[in-house]
């Protein structure tokens, strides 16, 4: 996923380095020692040290704003639909959708075969 030289920001501190969370470093060196649990070597330029890094502990910036920007859509989409009181629009933004479908299938059903299937579960 990662590359050598690649630009990278922090988003966690797992092992409490004191890292620098939402700072950016570059990727300098790769770990491989299965003994070790850091498995990049992280040069952070604004301490001004090499740090190794657990991956879960670092993101691509690419990445980090695609997320933002979806997250940022979905608020805006959110907004609108309350705002237009466009109820159909809501339910599909919040996933409501699929739950109200499954509230309609148990009434589509006849009277004779919901009486059966409570006849059933009473014998049991």
């Amino acid at each position: 996923m990662f590359k050598l030289g690649q630009r990278v920001v922090i988003v966690a501190d797992s092992f409490e380095q004191g890292l620098p969370v939402g700072e950016y470093g570059y990727l300098i060196a790769r770990d491989r020692n299965p003994d070790s649990a850091f498995s990049w070597v992280l040069r952070i330029p604004k301490i001004d040290k090499q740090i190794a890094v657990v991956e879960e502990d670092i993101a691509l910036e690419e990445q980090l704003l695609e997320e933002e920007a979806n997250r940022i859509s979905q608020e805006a989409l959110l907004d609108f639909a309350l705002a237009t009181r466009n109820e159909a629009l809501f339910r599909q933004l919040m996933g409501m959708e699929d739950a109200e479908e499954a509230n309609d299938e148990p009434a589509k059903e006849s009277m004779e075969e919901f009486i059966r299937k409570v006849n059933i579960k009473a014998w049991i």
